[in-house]
Order: structure tokens, then sequence, then C-alpha cells
């Protein structure tokens, strides 16, 4: 143990596993003391099984043109169980918030005539979508699926640090981590009251079918993605087969009369919900982008005429928009009469010409982020960059200050990550998943820890090179715990890699590329 974590530094950032003074806190001590009898020559073995067990398992993601297994380190994130109530709690208290939100946008727009939210910051935002409007879900969620990301600033407090409640993407990896971490590190889990992930593509389901048209008892649940090419299809894949739905293309849909079907050997199927893993500029020709041979025309027209769902509501993407998250702590005092449990990262909106002026006076000290990025694309980290960089960002941001928002550098936390042949402290964040089934926001315990695998570096998206760790939520006495072993992560047996669909879908040069982006 003493040469695994020898010279490992600590004080700088929040550590997860070690306190300022070098002492391992209380919810590491089972993960280290499983640890302390593996030396590099055990670990380095176990460490190589990780990455071969997810690139037979087809859990790969694009980088530099590359196809590599996602990497994923054998050092879990832990969280007491006092820790997950805040997030819980915090986590289920935005979502609620936002779902009042985007039924306001849509609707009456009281937050706007109040002007809790300015009217020009809703409708110019890129995801606003007025082809959605009047659009009513029958149970009234339009958030059936969230992340919320969260990072640890330096005093230890959890903040948000963005919204995903278009298509968030990563659920997959928080399932398979568990999977894999049970067969490399299983003595770990003998010492530690883990929480299980396994009830995830239950609760997904059950959202999903409480989402369908009025009157329809046993709704038909699709997965709709838009097909092999695109960096998150393992997922899509994952959750149709987990959930027993079939997992479809455009083109294995058909719209008429203002209802979806699904052609099958017996005929055409009704189609009452679609989990959509396509963003809403592919999703319908009709409505959207014509040349889009991702989506199926006449859906827009089916959701309005009450007789399909489309998961998540299409137009959710205003509430993403980075500005619009400025104002999310004064729309959950406005909606929900509360103060927020989860504060956001600090942050500039340079519509304000003092405050323009002042983040372009100290561009290398702020990042700089644009308000419809995602996956890291666009950002900017000013005491990383280059003076060509921040002069053509300068440029960007005064010709539409509107597209951008700046933060401080947060130093987030940190958590041992095994590096070469020991550990050292690796920057990560936190994205729960909550799902939302009209009754109650059920957030999955543990969710998708990110790690930025480069010695300082603050980007964590898989995208720019990240990684991910299983994330442990340690269960109270009254809460069941994950058992291990061979099918205990999934609550399945282990099963054979995913076999490919019979009829790949090729979208295209024009649109592979597009397709390759949708994800979050």
């Amino acid at each position: 143990m003493a040469d695994l974590f020898d010279g490992y530094p600590t004080g700088v950032s929040w550590d997860e596993a070690f306190s300022a003074s070098d002492e391992t806190r209380r919810s590491y001590e089972p993960v280290l003391n499983a640890l302390r009898p593996l030396g590099t020559e055990e670990l380095r073995p176990r460490v190589d099984a990780l990455a071969r067990t997810f690139m037979k398992q087809g859990v790969t993601f694009a980088y530099d043109g590359q196809e590599r297994p996602f990497p994923v380190d054998i050092v879990p994130r832990v969280l007491d169980a006092d820790e997950w109530d805040l997030i819980e709690r915090g986590v289920q208290q935005r979502v609620r918030a936002l779902e009042a939100f985007l039924a306001d946008v849509y609707g009456p727009g009281h937050a706007i005539k109040d002007g809790v939210v300015p009217r020009e910051v809703v409708v110019t935002s890129r995801h606003f979508h007025r082809e959605t409007y009047g659009i009513e879900p029958p149970n009234g969620v339009r958030i059936q699926v969230s992340g919320i990301d969260l990072v640890r600033d330096v005093d230890g407090r959890f903040r948000v640090l963005e919204d995903n409640v278009r298509v968030p993407s990563g659920v997959s990896y928080v399932i398979e981590n568990r999977h894999a971490l049970t067969q490399v590190l299983p003595e770990a889990f003998g010492t530690s009251r883990v929480r299980p992930v396994a009830g995830y593509a239950n609760q997904l389901l059950a959202a999903l079918r409480a989402a369908a048209p009025v009157g329809v008892a046993d709704p038909t649940v699709v997965v709709l993605t838009p097909g092999v090419h695109n960096a998150a299809y393992f997922e899509h894949a994952l959750l149709a087969r987990l959930m027993g739905v079939e997992l479809v293309e455009g083109r294995d849909l058909i719209c008429a009369g203002n209802r979806v079907f699904m052609p099958t050997t017996s005929g055409d199927r009704p189609v009452h919900v679609i989990y959509r893993r396509i963003d809403d500029e592919f999703i319908d020709p009709v409505q959207f982008r014509p040349d889009s041979m991702l989506g199926c025309p006449g859906l827009v027209n089916a959701a309005r005429a009450g007789h399909v769902v489309i998961a998540n509501a299409l137009g959710n993407g205003v509430a993403d928009d980075k500005l619009i998250y400025t104002y999310v702590p004064d729309l959950v005092r406005y909606y929900l009469a509360e103060e927020p449990l989860l504060p956001n990262v600090d942050t500039y909106r340079l519509g304000d010409p003092d405050v323009l002026e002042d983040v372009l006076g100290r561009l290398d000290q702020l990042v700089l982020k644009p308000v419809d990025g995602s996956g890291g694309k666009g950002l900017v980290i000013g005491p990383q960059a280059d003076e060509p960089t921040l002069a053509e960002l300068r440029t960007k941001i005064i010709a539409d200050p509107r597209a951008w928002i700046a933060q401080p550098v947060v130093s987030m936390s940190t958590v041992p990550t095994f590096v070469d042949a020991g550990f050292r402290p690796r920057h990560v964040d936190l994205r729960p998943f909550a799902v939302n089934d009209g009754d109650q926001v059920w957030v999955l315990p543990g969710g998708l820890t990110r790690v930025a695998l480069g010695d300082g570096a603050l980007v964590v998206n898989s995208s720019r090179g990240g990684g991910s760790k299983d994330t442990w939520v340690l269960a109270a006495r009254d809460q069941p715990a994950d058992a291990g072993g061979p099918g205990g992560a999934l609550g399945v047996p282990d099963e054979p890699p995913l076999a490919e669909p019979s009829r790949p879908q090729d979208p295209g040069p024009a649109l592979e590329s597009a397709a390759a982006r949708q994800q979050q």
C-alpha cells in the first residue's frame, strides 16, 4: 500500500479519499483496506482485465478517430449515506423545478410575465422550439430521464455544473462499471454495503409506461436510436434489452393518420411511447431538418394529436441552455417556494455590458462555455489557453455575448486513480440520473463519475480523453446492498456481448457526422 500511494499529494483540491492531513476518510477505509494487500504486479492485470472486458462487450467511444475501450478506473468513488441523501434530495428538487419551468414556457409563461426569466433569454435559446408549443404530456411529465452534473468545490460542497434534460447519456457506463468491478475487485464488495444499481431499467420502463397516452392500458414502448454510427449506440441497445422492448430506427416506424406503427410479421403494431435518443432537430423531417433520415416523418403531429408520447419531450433543450441554468435557483424559489439544496457554480451572464467588460478583461482567469454546447465542445479554460485561442474567443464573445457564459475555474474534487505504477489524484465530476414517473422522482444510487485522466486536467468528457469510475453509495442500515459476484451488479447472470441488429443503418455521408454527435 505504501508504494502505491507514495507521494500522493493532498491539500490543493478536496480529495474524496484523504483529508488535508492525509487521514483516510471513513467511507474509503473498506476500499483501501481491500487494496492494501495488492501490489502493482497484482493490480496491473486487474486494470488490464477491465479494459478487455469493455472492448469485448463493445463499450467503446470515438477518440481521435479511433474506437477505444471506455476507460474505467479500478478505484471506485465512494459516497456515504448522508452525502447521497443531500444529492438525492437536491436532484429531485431541481428536476421538479425544471419540469415546472418547461410546462410554463410551453404554456402560460407565468415566469416570463413575472420577470423571473427574461422573455428574450427564452426565445433566443437555440433549443426553444415553437413547433412543440401546446403539446401536453398525458401525465404531465416532460423529463422522464435527467442527468444533473455535479462537482465538489475546494470546501467539499456539491454544486450543479449543468443540467441535461434532452437526451442524457452515460447510464450504461454506470451499469457496466458495476458489473466489471465486481469481477476484478470482488473482495471490496465483501466489506462495504454498496447500494445496487440494478433497478434502473425497471424504473425507466415503469416511467415510460406511465407516460402512455390516455386510455392505453398496455402501451408498446420502443427505444429510438440514430443507428450503429451513434457514439452512444451501445447504451441504446443495452437499455432496450434490459427493458425488454424493441430497439428501432426511424425507418422502422410509420406514421399514418397521426398514429405511429411498427411493421411486424403479424401486421402493423401501434407504438404508444417512444424513448428517443435522437436530438429534436433530427426526429421529424416534416417539422425540423428536412434532410434528416434518422427520424420519422409525422411524429410531432402524432404527439400533438395525443396518440404517441415522445420521451424526453421535444423542446426540453431550452432548460439545458447554460444561460437558463443561471436562473434555475430563482426558478426553484419561484415554483417550489424552497431554497435550492444544491447551489450553482458562480456564473457570469455576458448580456450585461459591465459584466461583459469585466470578463473580457480577464479571459485568462475564467472558464468560458458556449450556452448550447455539450460534451465539452467549445469550452475554453482560460488559464490553460494560449494567446491565439483567447484572441479568437474574445472575437466570438464580442460578436454574440448571449452565446457564452463565464465561470471561475472550479478546482473539482479528486479521487485516487491508478496511473502507471501507483495512485494519483485525478479530478472528477458526478452525473446522477433521475427517472420521473409522475408520482416520484427516483434517483439512481450512484450515477456516473467521470474522471479527467491527465495530470491536472479538468475536462472529464470521454470525447476529450476522460474516463469513469464505479460510483458507490453506501447503504444506510435500512437499505439493501449490492451482493456483488456473478450477476450481483445487474441482478441477472453474466451474458454474452450484445448482438448487432440484423439491419444496421447507414445514414449516409451527409448525416453520419450528425448522428455521431447525438450524445450529451
